[in-house]
């Protein structure tokens, strides 16, 4: 292979390119779910209505109690669900653009931020998706066992795709590793 097919393979195959390509893809997802969530405001609230308030679900005495009825606090959650949403997506955007900045220009500053940003921005999504969907909505809320709207499969989705980025974003490259083990092995004078 020649020098600039070994040079395109090592920033298009690097770990880097990777975390850029996924940030780049995962935040516009999230801009396209906060979109949405904006045009078709009726139909995605109602969803949030219907898990908050657990009319659909398994009662019980001893956990209806949780379930919320109040319009104007149903939609304090959702306008809330939706600023994350638009939040994670702007936060992935810069970590995708820096990221793109850093491989064209072969900065190690801007490769660094973008991985910041991009850890910052999965880190949202797995808050919203486990800690918001899957946590408080499936379980606190019952929506696991909600016949109009059981969401967590997709938070499930949402919180695997972001997990990937972490860890991702969060290796080691071998060349890092190399190092990491040349310095262990040299003898301390």
């Amino acid at each position: 292979m020649g020098l600039s097919g070994k040079r395109f393979l090592d920033v298009a195959g690097s770990r880097d390119t990777a975390v850029t390509v996924l940030a780049s893809i995962t935040a516009l997802y999230y801009l396209i779910v906060a979109v949405t969530n904006c045009i078709d405001t009726d139909t995605n609230r109602r969803g949030v209505q219907a898990v908050l308030s657990m009319q659909a679900t398994i009662h019980h005495p001893n956990v209806d109690w949780h379930a919320i009825t109040n319009s104007t606090v149903v939609l304090i959650a959702y306008i809330l669900i939706v600023t994350w949403e638009y939040l994670t997506g702007f936060v992935l955007l810069a970590g995708a653009v820096t990221g793109w900045w850093a491989l064209f220009g072969r900065n190690s500053a801007r490769t660094a931020v973008a991985a910041k940003l991009s850890s910052l921005g999965w880190t949202m999504a797995v808050l919203l998706f486990a800690g918001g969907f899957l946590t408080i909505g499936g379980e606190w809320f019952r929506m696991w066992a909600n016949k109009q709207v059981n969401a967590t499969s997709a938070a499930l989705q949402n919180f695997l795709l972001a997990a990937v980025g972490l860890i991702l974003v969060h290796m080691s490259t071998r060349s890092e590793t190399r190092v990491g083990v040349e310095s262990d092995t040299v003898p301390q004078q």
